[in-house]
C-alpha cells in the first residue's frame, strides 16, 4: 500500500511528479558531492519539521485518528523525530513504557501491538509511514520491547486511519512521501561507507529520514525498575 492519493485531481501520475521533483530538489540541497554521509548541516538546518511542530502534529493526529499518537525524539544518528499511532492495543502503550512516560506494570511480557510510525524529517518538510508491530518479551528477569517495522503500510486494517494520518501531515504543510519509491537508492550518489556499517546500499529514506535500514527490528531492554523482584 504506497499510493493513498487516488482521489487526487490530476491522478497519481500528478502526484508522484510533484513528489520526485521535491525528492530530487531536497537531496541536491542537502548532499551537494551526491555522496553518503556529507550532508550540509546548514543546509537542513531550520528546514524540516521541528520538535514543537512534531509535538503538534502527535495531537492533531491523535484527535483526527481517535487514537493514542506518543511523539518521540529520534536518536541522535537519526535526522527524524517520530510519532506512534497506536491503532491495536491500548494504553498504557508499549511505546510509552520504552520512553518511560508511564510507569510499567511488572509484567508486560506476551502483549502485541501494531502501529502507524511517521518520521518526521529534520532537514526537510516531509514525512514517511510504516506500519510497526511492537511486542514484548522476556529475557530471564529482563523484559525487552521488539519493534518490528515494515516497509511501508499493509495491513488493510490500518487503511482508513492511514488515509487520515496523511491528510493531518498536508494540512501542516508536511509533504507524504510513498515508502515504496524511497527504498532505492538515489542516481548517481555514491554510497560511501554505508555498506560496511549496514551490509546494504542507502536508499532514499536513509538520506532524509534515518541511517538504518528501513525493516530493522530494534530491541530495548527495560531499566532494572520495571522488573519485579528476583523470587
Amino acid at each position: 500500500m504506497s499510493c493513498t492519493e487516488c482521489g487526487r485531481k490530476g491522478g497519481c501520475e500528478a502526484h508522484k511528479g510533484g513528489m520526485f521533483a521535491a525528492i530530487d530538489e531536497t537531496l541536491r540541497r542537502l548532499y551537494p558531492t551526491r555522496r553518503w554521509a556529507e550532508r550540509d548541516d546548514e543546509a537542513g538546518f531550520g528546514a524540516g519539521v521541528t520538535p514543537d511542530e512534531g509535538a503538534a502534529l502527535a495531537g492533531a493526529m491523535a484527535t483526527r485518528l481517535k487514537a493514542l499518537a506518543v511523539h518521540c525524539p529520534g536518536k541522535p544518528d537519526e535526522i527524524c523525530d517520530y510519532v506512534y499511532v497506536l491503532c491495536v492495543g491500548r494504553p498504557p502503550s508499549l511505546i510509552e513504557i520504552r520512553e518511560q512516560l508511564v510507569e510499567a506494570p511488572e509484567e508486560v511480557d506476551g502483549v502485541h501491538e501494531l502501529y502507524l510510525r511517521v518520521a518526521l524529517s529534520s532537514v526537510a518538510r516531509m514525512a514517511v509511514v510504516q506500519e510497526v508491530a511492537v511486542h514484548a518479551e522476556r529475557y530471564g528477569r529482563t523484559q525487552g520491547i521488539v519493534e518490528a517495522p515494515r516497509t511501508g503500510v499493509f495491513d488493510p486494517v490500518l487503511l482508513k486511519r492511514f488515509r487520515s494520518l496523511v491528510a493531518v501531515l498536508a494540512e501542516h504543510d508536511v509533504r507524504h512521501l510513498d515508502f515504496g519509491d524511497i527504498l532505492e537508492p538515489p542516481s548517481g550518489f555514491d554510497p560511501g561507507d554505508y555498506a560496511a556499517r549496514y551490509g546494504a546500499s542507502p536508499g532514499v529514506a536513509n538520506y532524509l529520514f534515518y541511517p538504518q535500514p528501513p525493516g530493522a527490528v530494534m530491541t530495548t531492554f527495560l531499566p532494572t525498575a520495571f522488573l519485579p523482584p528476583a523470587i
